[in-house]
């Protein structure tokens, strides 16, 4: 077994939870922090070195938590702050680290410090949020979209002036240029690292800061380019002014700072924006070791599954991260699962499930999975008359939104609601996950749950696959080739993307590591192979 050497986070494996939708012990329909304790030991079997657990602070619940109005208290919806202490200690027994989910750009408009805010413009807190003057005609100071669909700006009758919110109306964005709020913010941060977690997922770290001189962004040159699907009219627009701006980088010092204090503490920051961007997002905020530990973007949440897109993707990171550690997702509770994303055009759902997992796992980096991705779970089918979302039910039907992947953890078939819970679930438990539960996939030795149990073990025990160089080499169109090195270590990964059967004839003298077949001459159809060299 390899000796790890490295801080945990590097080439570590994330487990996010969404807490509405994992286990709900008290039949209230939604999923709450004891129904993650009493489920840690499922979690820890995987293999996996931490869970990231999105927001479970108190929230009016308009965008599910990402509107947080009391930083430092659970929402009772989820528990007591008792019960998350209890999370941590159950967490650390068991060998996992504990990341929560922390929302810097914006708060709820139930928050006490918009409440101030807005009061008047010469109280304490009034500089706390962006705040602008209409123009002469009354209407907004600029161009300036929402995520969630129409401007960006909502007029306050009290201050006679406008507020910038990125998301919902509900949702008004912080003033990240004052150093007031630089400090608030590190204090609550440092409230859940005294408490004993071990580090923080950045919800869209690069929406924290604005242009202060509120220039119009310029239309985009190619909307399907955007990280927003084209139906949403944000695609249309080149967002250099209303985030993702370089005067945030000396605040994310202050955040490496406040970190370097808690031993092996760790940020993960979630960083999306235009295609041709985020990579150089990544590398501001990453490179250097003085700021955040590791980001990662959303060029695998996409439906583009090819060996060429892979390869650039990676390639164009290496080349352009600098020092920066990358992090992989496939899957998130904000996209289509990626089961469904790339189960087209001949392509089964179990094969994708198999060959994505070896697809990420054998890629250098840290690692992000959602749960149930370990399950092969697709999306799930949301009606109309059932949806939470407020995206969705903005841009219905073109854009469904995100309740497909938020879904009820399938734990037991045989169960009430597939063992989620009593009472009715927030959302309708889907009915093609219930033979890919949990209790049905630990009885089959075969199972994606126990492939991925597996390739998880073969993975952790390997310094050259966890944190090891990655080089690509030429191959038949349609496979993707690269080897995994230290100075001691050699491995080959060899992903066939294709639909058929390619020829590579297994390397003399290897041991297989992993493999989707056993045949030595090619690798079949969605197939893979580990070699040891």
């Amino acid at each position: 077994m390899a000796t790890k050497t490295e801080p945990w986070w590097k080439g570590g494996i994330v487990y996010e939870i969404y807490p509405r939708s994992f286990k709900d012990t008290d039949g209230d329909g939604v999923g709450d922090l004891k129904g993650i304790t009493e489920n840690l030991d499922y979690v820890a079997s995987l293999g996996v070195d931490a869970i990231w657990i999105t927001p479970f602070f108190l929230s009016p619940m308009d965008d599910f938590g990402y509107d947080v109005s009391d930083y430092r208290a659970v929402d009772p919806i989820f528990g007591t702050n008792a019960d998350f202490q209890e999370l941590i200690e159950a967490a650390h027994y068991r060998e996992l680290k504990v990341l929560v989910d922390y929302v810097i750009s914006h708060t709820s408009d139930q928050h006490e410090w918009f409440k101030e805010s807005r009061s008047s413009r010469d109280n304490p807190k009034a500089d706390w949020y962006v705040w602008a003057d209409p123009k002469p005609d009354g209407t907004a100071p600029n161009n300036w979209l929402s995520v969630f669909g129409g401007q960006s700006w909502q007029f306050d009758t009290r201050r006679q002036q406008y507020y910038l919110h990125n998301f919902l109306v509900s949702q008004p964005d912080l003033n990240i240029h004052n150093p007031e709020v630089q400090t608030a913010i590190l204090a609550e941060m440092q409230f859940w690292l005294d408490a004993g977690v071990d580090g923080f997922r950045l919800d869209a770290l690069n929406f924290a800061m604005h242009d202060t001189q509120l220039r119009d962004n310029p239309p985009a040159a190619d909307p399907s380019r955007s990280e927003q699907p084209v139906a949403n009219p944000y695609s249309r627009q080149q967002h250099l002014y209303d985030k993702s701006r370089d005067e945030l980088l000396p605040f994310l010092q202050q955040v490496r700072t406040l970190l370097n204090q808690y031993e092996n503490a760790t940020t993960l920051a979630e960083v999306g924006d235009d295609y041709d961007r985020t990579l150089e997002l990544i590398a501001g905020y990453s490179a250097g070791g003085d700021k955040i530990h590791m980001c990662y973007g959303f060029d695998f949440l996409s439906s583009k599954f090819s060996a060429t897109y892979v390869r650039s993707t990676i390639e164009r990171y290496l080349e352009g991260a600098g020092e920066g550690w990358p992090c992989w997702a496939f899957s998130n509770h904000d996209v289509t699962r990626h089961v469904s994303r790339w189960a087209v055009d001949g392509r089964g759902e179990r094969e994708v499930a198999l060959f994505s997992m070896a697809l990420i796992l054998s890629l250098r980096g840290s690692i992000c999975l959602y749960q149930g991705e370990e399950l092969g779970l697709p999306e799930g089918d949301i009606k109309f008359e059932d949806l939470q979302d407020p995206a969705g039910k903005t841009f219905w039907p073109e854009y469904k939104g995100r309740d497909g992947c938020r879904t009820p953890m399938p734990w037991d078939a045989t169960k009430e609601n597939g063992g989620f819970g009593a009472g009715k679930p927030w959302l309708p438990v889907s009915p093609a996950h219930l033979s890919l539960s949990v209790a049905a996939q630990e009885a089959d030795a075969d199972s994606i749950l126990a492939n991925y149990r597996a390739a998880i073990d073969v993975r952790d025990t390997s310094d050259a696959l966890r944190i090891g160089d990655i080089r690509f080499e030429d191959a038949a169109e349609g496979l993707l080739v690269h080897h995994r090195t230290t100075d001691d270590q050699h491995i080959l990964c060899v992903l066939n993307f294709t639909n058929a059967p390619v020829a590579y004839p297994q390397p003399e003298g290897v041991e297989v590591l992993l493999a989707s077949g056993s045949s030595t001459t090619e690798i079949e159809a969605l197939g893979y192979r580990w070699y040891w060299l």
